[in-house]
């Protein structure tokens, strides 16, 4: 099919083997790519029950039919296995420019199996797989193993994805890195291919995908590019990035604060994206063809972390630190993210396990003498938590496990396992009903309601029609990831969008009823996984405290009745049935 090269690598890291398989039109026309593709074949090859960590796990290199085109939003790559954090469908997207180094290896999806002997990093390209022994890039952090992998492998143009010393310790919640800044951050990721010996994979290569309608697609693209000079939205990601929600949350008072107690912070002018430009004046920077250029270049100008430079911070990671952990200064907010990508961390779960283990010690149940805004000590922790030591050990396993060692449960903020994002469900109840149904744990990104919900498109406060509105942002960002496209041209591709897109690119006449129906199938297929793997239907809910316990100041509530309501019916929407 035009647009795929109908190709799967399968790779067996037990053996040092590798081989192509044919993909056949049937399952790309059916499950496309990305997303699809990796749920399809995620179920056809995961052991039932299988342990996250053994190497009969699979690990899934994604990438969708527009990727390496020329289209303005599809920088991303995906990764996909059984999750170690949650135990259900894993899921990881990252952008940058090494999605088309991907795609010109000459696959659709790169699955991963066994594990190695020894450490390991893979070099992929259109000519075969290459093993090379990554005994000396073990222990780097991931700054250095991905410039010495790339250094190593001598291809011009080549990029690497790799593992911090967080994914080489198993750490659930070790994210995978790119381009010097760049994260795929959730579901653990880093960890599986920790657990398979796995330091990196570098890519490169010189294959061609075709078409089939090039043109169209170069016209779209001239179209979008031209819509994105003048759009509000795309203007304000290339000026702010995304801390521009900082400000639009502490208004709203739905910004989490000092672990989930609180939806605003007192110094949150300090923290937002104005301060951050006025303060740092960063540089933007953009993905692989990107206009948006929402990635920002922070140097910090003075204090005592003069010169550190990071690309950052994003939105979810001053939410992290600056509202979880009440550290007040983006300074230091730079510093922890720097701790985190540099150990391999994921800063979303990261901020939630500190800001945890915060109360636990001011509740006595951890000896840490650790308080909120004690940034050193929460840097300390971070270190422990990536080398498993200490307090880290536990805490190193996420906040579901490490409350329940405590005897804690009653305090953990988390869905499936999975600790949720910077969006409180008490003050945005469309967001309380997309953490609760997200097929990885708590997400904001499977339905970005929150924008509509911001933005009075939505009644943020009401449960009514709830559920067709997140049900038709999942469907719709569903189609995104098998593309796959970046979240943040959501408001710049509708469904009329979609068909004309898929189109150029495949020759498939999908319109808006079949692209529901292609979600539907792709929702149903991660459905039966995440069932097989022991989720049930309860399992679709929020956290007692998230139900029960007012947000302050405002004392806005999300009630279990309001929450049963919405999944009831979200259930009916799908044609799910709550006892299965």
């Amino acid at each position: 099919m035009r647009g795929f090269y109908n190709r799967l690598l399968r790779v067996d890291l037990s053996t040092r083997t590798w081989a192509a398989e044919p993909i056949s039109d049937d399952v790309l026309t059916r499950y496309l790519g990305g997303k699809g593709l990796a749920a399809h074949l995620l179920l056809e090859n995961g052991p039932a029950g299988v342990d996250p960590l053994a190497p009969e796990n699979p690990l899934i290199v994604a990438v969708g039919p527009a990727t390496g085109t020329v289209l303005a939003p599809a920088s991303r790559y995906a990764l996909f296995a059984k999750s170690p954090l949650t135990g259900i469908f894993g899921e990881s997207y990252s952008g940058g420019h090494v999605a088309p180094r991907i795609k010109a290896t000459g696959y659709d999806a790169i699955l991963l199996q066994g594990a190695a002997g020894a450490p390991v990093y893979l070099e992929i390209a259109d000519k075969g797989v290459v093993f090379h022994d990554a005994a000396p890039f073990w222990g780097m952090d991931a700054y250095q193993a991905e410039e010495a992998l790339e250094a190593a492998t001598g291809v011009r143009g080549a990029k690497a994805i790799v593992i911090g010393p967080a994914g080489e310790r198993q750490v659930p919640f070790a994210l995978v890195g790119n381009d010097r800044g760049r994260q795929a951050g959730r579901t653990g990721m880093g960890a599986v291919m920790g657990a398979k010996r796995l330091k990196g994979i570098v890519f490169h290569g010189e294959a061609e995908c075709p078409l089939h309608d090039a043109e169209a697609i170069r016209a779209y693209d001239r179209e979008l590019r031209r819509r994105g000079r003048e759009d509000g939205g795309a203007q304000a990601y290339r000026k702010f990035g995304t801390p521009m929600v900082v400000a639009i949350a502490n208004t709203v008072g739905s910004f989490p604060s000092y672990y989930w107690s609180t939806g605003t912070v007192p110094y949150w002018e300090q923290i937002s994206a104005e301060a951050l430009v006025e303060r740092f004046n960063p540089r933007s920077k953009g993905c692989y063809r990107c206009f948006m250029t929402c990635g920002k270049i922070t140097t910090v100008p003075d204090g005592r972390h003069a010169g550190l430079t990071v690309e950052g911070p994003e939105y979810e990671t001053i939410f992290a630190f600056g509202g979880l952990c009440g550290v007040d200064d983006l300074a230091e907010i730079l510093y922890l993210n720097d701790i985190c990508d540099r150990l391999g961390l994921d800063t979303i779960t990261a901020g939630n396990v500190v800001g945890f283990a915060i109360e636990a010690s001011r509740r006595g149940a951890l000896d840490l003498g650790l308080a909120y805004g004690d940034v050193d000590g929460i840097a300390r922790l971070l270190h422990q938590i990536a080398h498993r030591e200490g307090a880290g050990e536990l805490l190193a396993l996420g906040v579901r496990a490490a409350a329940r060692e405590l005897g804690l449960e009653e305090l953990a903020v988390h869905v499936k396992g999975m600790e949720p994002s910077g969006y409180d469900p008490r003050a945005l109840k469309g967001m309380g009903l997309a953490f609760a149904v997200s097929d990885r744990g708590a997400c904001h990104l499977r339905a970005t309601v929150y924008k509509a919900e911001f933005s009075g498109q939505v009644d943020r406060t009401s449960v009514e029609g709830k559920a067709e509105v997140v049900l038709d942002f999942e469907d719709r960002l569903t189609v995104f990831d098998t593309l796959i496209l970046c979240r943040f041209y959501r408001d710049m591709i509708g469904w009329e969008d979609l068909p004309v897109i898929i189109r150029g690119l495949t020759g498939l006449e999908l319109g808006r009823a079949e692209l529901r129906a292609l979600s539907a199938r792709i929702a149903d297929t991660i459905r039966r996984y995440n069932l097989r793997e022991g989720m049930v239907p309860a399992d679709d809910t929020l956290p007692a405290r998230l139900l029960q316990e007012p947000l302050q100041p405002s004392g806005e509530r999300l009630s279990e009745e309001e929450l049963r309501r919405m999944v009831a019916e979200y259930y009916a929407l799908r044609g799910w049935e709550a006892d299965a």
